[in-house]
């Protein structure tokens, strides 16, 4: 009898370790280090504080652990000034502290992360589009059965990510990006002209079904294809995120 009680006891414990193992798994965000294009004029790069503390609110509201990296690690900078749930998060919700202190790409273990977002602002087609180690993170996560979440530029995060395949992460899959008749419209990156790419273009090059303003009614609409979750502009980057608990939560109940 005490044999079993204590074989019960044990497997008791393993089975409230694995599931308290699956609650820490985390999630990740990408941001950027750049402050501007390195144009003359500065042109702003600096991320959308829009598209990163609403998510980052979502995620630790559910109870999840989130953690930040970026190219280079340390501080990470935004527009904008805040408000709303954004200046709430800052104060209440430990956003600052994280933002202060990303990750390097070599201190992510991406098995600890079902999840990983990436908000926008211009400077993640700078210095995270073309990063291999941040493409590797992504890719990783993802092909381990995670999710994949992109608002505005950030999309421009998972333009060139390749699967172990060969294949790049977005070929043949819906992804919402900012349109090339935008960027070569608007003054923000001197007409496009200082981009290293066009989100449009790269997405289509890679394989992917590109969806903008052109090809969706609403051109907030979140996009959800397999385990990628995207949108085109900030006022829904809050949703990515809900779309992003809701597969987890599907995924958990199988």
């Amino acid at each position: 009898m005490k044999y079993l009680i204590t074989t019960l006891l044990f497997i008791t414990a393993l089975f409230a370790a694995n599931a308290n193992s699956e609650s820490q798994k985390k999630i990740l965000i990408i941001a950027s280090n750049k402050i501007d294009m390195g144009d003359a004029e500065k042109h702003e790069a600096r991320n959308d504080l829009f598209e990163f503390a609403p998510p980052y609110h979502i995620f630790v509201s559910h109870g999840y652990d989130v953690d930040f990296v970026s190219p280079e690690g340390g501080e990470v900078h935004f527009m904008r000034d805040p408000l709303g749930i954004s200046s709430y998060t800052m104060k209440y919700e430990g956003f600052l502290n994280k933002t202060q202190h990303t990750l390097t790409p070599d201190e992510v273990d991406p098995s600890l992360y079902w999840g990983v977002f990436s908000g926008g602002g211009y400077g993640t087609m700078f210095d995270v589009a073309d990063n291999s180690k941040i493409q590797s993170i992504i890719a990783q996560i993802y092909e381990k059965n995670g999710i994949v979440g992109v608002g505005g530029h950030g999309s421009a995060s998972i333009v060139n990510v390749p699967l172990s395949s060969g294949e790049y992460m977005v070929k043949g899959k819906r992804v919402a990006g900012f349109p090339n008749s935008t960027e070569t419209t608007k003054p923000w990156a001197n007409y496009g002209k200082l981009l290293p790419f066009l989100i449009e273009s790269q997405l289509v090059k890679n394989g992917a079904i590109a969806e903008n303003k052109q090809t969706l009614s609403d051109k907030h609409a979140v996009v959800v294809d397999q385990r990628i979750v995207s949108t085109m502009f900030l006022p829904s980057a809050a949703l990515v995120a809900k779309e992003m608990l809701i597969l987890h939560e599907k995924q958990k109940s199988k």
